[in-house]
């Protein structure tokens, strides 16, 4: 009885809306930027990257949930995620981007940066792509107690990154070399070149191994005549030698045989 109670009473958290990631191409291409280089630079820490996730912030009630385009979660074992409930992982997300748009501005400024700085996430950012309600593309909110103060120095202290609009993407730079991190397509270029030259260097390993094996064959071919020289010129002496012997079996003394045999 008590099975079938909690089976009835079980609650479902969907993965889904069925609703498109972004509106247009380049808020898509601007979020997959964003996973591709964050996900590469935080590879091997206790960290995860998700992208357009339903985030749960309350036990028991579903439909309190958001999907941020971006969200940075510090201090949980890394791999996927089908959504992401904070009291089952134990953490909140320390970043959250928003890609944002003149469509989705009131909910981006209002209802998620009010809710993200309830959830005391510490820093929330928008970017606007398109330029459409944004001037400078991106802007940041950093938490200080309980409310959040505009970034005015474009950094992620969780991160330690300086940030800037590059184009139509956000582009992200190291404090400690100001080394600016690949983005997505400059990393699948890196990887193409990463491919090619291994590809290139096999080629030429395999070059030298037909070229090596083509040494020793002929080296083995240079080995075989040697050898059948060496048989040749030791059955001529056998031959020399026997033909002696039957010349002193008739009494003859080779030795004595001008230009005799020997």
């Amino acid at each position: 009885m008590t099975t079938l109670l909690s089976q009835a009473t079980e609650i479902f958290y969907p993965s889904s809306d069925g609703e498109p990631l972004a509106e247009t191409s380049v808020h898509v291409d601007a979020i997959i930027d964003v996973v591709v280089v964050l996900r590469q630079y935080l590879e091997g820490r206790s960290a995860i990257v998700l992208a357009d996730q339903f985030l749960y912030y309350s036990q028991g009630y579903p439909k309190l949930r958001l999907a941020p385009d971006v969200m940075v979660i510090f201090d949980v074992p890394p791999g996927p995620r089908d959504n992401y409930k904070i009291w089952e992982e134990g953490q909140v997300p320390v970043v959250i981007f928003e890609i944002t748009s003149e469509g989705t501005k009131d909910r981006d400024q209002n209802f998620k940066k009010i809710l993200y700085e309830q959830l005391e996430v510490q820093e929330y950012w928008q970017f606007d792509p398109k330029g459409e309600w944004i001037e400078e593309q991106l802007r940041g909110y950093r938490l200080r107690g309980e409310q959040y103060e505009p970034i005015t120095d474009s950094r992620s202290e969780p991160l330690q990154l300086r940030l800037s609009g590059d184009g139509q993407r956000i582009a992200f730079y190291r404090e400690d070399t100001g080394e600016k991190l690949p983005a997505s397509d400059e990393l699948a270029q890196t990887l193409r070149e990463e491919i090619l030259a291994r590809q290139q260097a096999e080629n030429q390993l395999e070059q030298e191994r037909q070229r090596a094996e083509q040494e020793r064959q002929r080296a083995e071919q240079e080995r075989q005549r040697a050898e059948q020289e060496r048989q040749r010129a030791e059955q001529a002496e056998r031959q020399v030698e026997q033909l002696r012997e039957q010349l002193r079996s008739l009494g003859v003394n080779p030795d004595d045989i001008p230009n005799g045999i020997g």
